[in-house]
């Protein structure tokens, strides 16, 4: 009987396979599956990606000053896009199918289309997108070594906004300079608008150390009021081997209000992988060997910040964090941190453990 039931379902699987053949109404295509689809044509002038990310998140945040004491499991993000070009325009439509806090999805994340017929050294973005401020926040959130961005950083980046852009890169260099809404998806955004520009340069790229220093601005009009609020970045980062460091000062002018902050960042791979770099951001680590890449992390951050990764509202405070991440091989990854700190007076601290999928 067995027998029977196998030879069945080895016949309707030949069947299946035997039903249709694929077929292309123009020039041969190519497709890959190594890290989500990719279909292209023989010189990659058309060229189609699907991919995304799945990130399981366990979080346990207290803070006996502020009331809060929470231990949760959910989805911290869940992802899916499609990008791709034809000739020289090119795309990208990502959209958010969970997120964790309460939301519950849907909305787009990026949704541009870009020209890129100038070269390398001039492309054309328009859309929702990355305003260019800030390396950690330019960082994906797939990528940092640490599994939350730092609270200065959440603080003071503007992260995507509808707009257009103007960014190029070369050998050693990056830039990139918009104008943005400043504010939401309604229908008189562009009444709030930023302007936000970011440089950065390679003074050292060899094979043994690369060192990156960079500077960001944006000038935005403030929310629901008629000032202007104005934000300062520098940043510098280094790998040499398996070690890498990265730092990043913040300064903001919010009507007659000043803030700023700091966070430093290091990290080492203890297996001997170097931490990828290209045009300005920081890649995903890929183990070199079939059993693994293992990663130590450590950041300490001081100033005005959202510190609600802690329990706490956003206020002057510090922020020290410990992290350990064991990427199992290119798609998946495994990471536990540690944060812990106060602000204006209240202590708190959280406990994340993180499995993610990138495909």
């Amino acid at each position: 009987m067995k027998q029977t039931l196998l030879t069945l379902a080895v016949a309707a699987s030949v069947s299946a396979v035997n039903a249709g053949t694929l077929q292309t109404s123009g020039e041969d295509l190519f497709i890959s599956t190594n890290g989500g689809i990719k279909v292209h044509n023989a010189d990659k002038s058309k060229t189609f990606q699907l991919g995304g990310r799945l990130q399981w998140d366990y979080d346990a945040t207290e803070s006996s000053d502020a009331g809060v004491d929470t231990e949760d499991l959910d989805v911290r993000r869940a992802r899916i896009y499609v990008k791709g070009k034809m000739g020289d325009w090119a795309y990208k439509a990502q959209f958010n199918v969970a997120e964790s806090d309460g939301a519950k999805g849907g909305n787009a994340e990026d949704l541009y289309i870009r020209y890129t017929g100038f070269g390398k050294s001039a492309n054309v973005t328009v859309g929702k997108q990355k305003e260019p401020f800030g390396l950690e926040g330019l960082t994906s959130s797939k990528v940092g070594p640490m599994l939350e961005r730092s609270a200065v950083t959440e603080f003071y980046t503007p992260g995507r906004s509808a707009g257009i852009q103007v960014h190029g890169a070369g050998s050693n260099w990056t830039y990139g300079v918009g104008y943005f809404e400043a504010d939401g998806d309604g229908s008189n955004d562009i009444d709030q608008s930023a302007i936000t520009a970011r440089a950065t340069f390679l003074p050292i790229n060899t094979d043994d150390l690369l060192v990156h220093v960079g500077a960001g601005f944006s000038m935005r009009d403030a929310d629901n009021s008629n000032d202007e609020a104005d934000l300062y970045n520098v940043e510098v980062a280094a790998v040499m081997g398996a070690f890498h460091a990265q730092a990043e000062y913040f300064e903001a002018e919010f009507g007659d209000v000043d803030a700023d902050g700091y966070y430093l960042q290091a990290g080492w791979v203890i297996t001997g992988e170097t931490r990828p770099y290209k045009k300005g951001a920081f890649g995903l680590i890929k183990p070199a060997s079939e059993s693994g890449a293992w990663e130590i992390v450590i950041r300490h951050e001081d100033g005005d910040g959202k510190y609600k990764d802690i329990g706490l509202n956003s206020g002057n405070g510090e922020q020290t964090s410990y992290g350990i991440n064991y990427y199992a091989n290119n798609n998946v990854r495994l990471g536990l941190s540690y944060m812990d700190g106060e602000s204006e007076g209240e202590d708190g601290d959280e406990l994340r453990a993180r499995l993610q999928l990138v495909f």
